[in-house]
């Protein structure tokens, strides 16, 4: 049977259920209202203890014919499959998903996660790359 755009299947579905799992640890530990740098931080450790390979604050050059004319910083790739951008936020705001959009364009990885910590707990959204005909 041919598969159809519409099937349900989800990219990385285990590594995407082991970070968001990480993000649930990390918020539990050490809770609410801490700098996106600490938590940052806690992941890190979170998936040096678990022996998931990752990189932090990946740098991404930008150039247009040849010359760089900018970068960016990736919060984490991690098994280099998923871009993770985490935020301490009360709401995620459209920058933000444009953001991951941007960096799974530049990277051409095709899954990210946008992870919010706050005062009401962890949120996240699975955020596809961009289709380029």
């Amino acid at each position: 049977m041919k598969e159809s755009i519409y099937d349900t299947k989800l990219l990385h579905p285990e590594l995407s259920y082991q970070i968001i799992g990480a993000c649930f640890a990390v918020y539990k530990e050490i809770g609410p209202g801490h700098k996106e740098e600490y938590y940052q931080r806690a992941l890190a450790a979170w998936f040096k203890q678990k022996g998931i390979r990752f990189r932090e604050q990946v740098y991404e050059r930008l150039e247009f014919s040849g010359e760089r004319i900018g970068s960016y910083r990736l919060d984490f790739l991690v098994e280099e499959k998923i871009v993770v951008e985490i935020k301490a936020l009360e709401r995620f705001r459209f920058e933000n998903y444009r953001q991951v959009k941007t960096y799974l364009s530049q990277t051409g990885i095709d899954l990210g996660l946008l992870i919010r910590f706050s005062d009401d707990g962890v949120r996240f959204q699975r955020i596809l790359r961009p289709f380029d005909p």
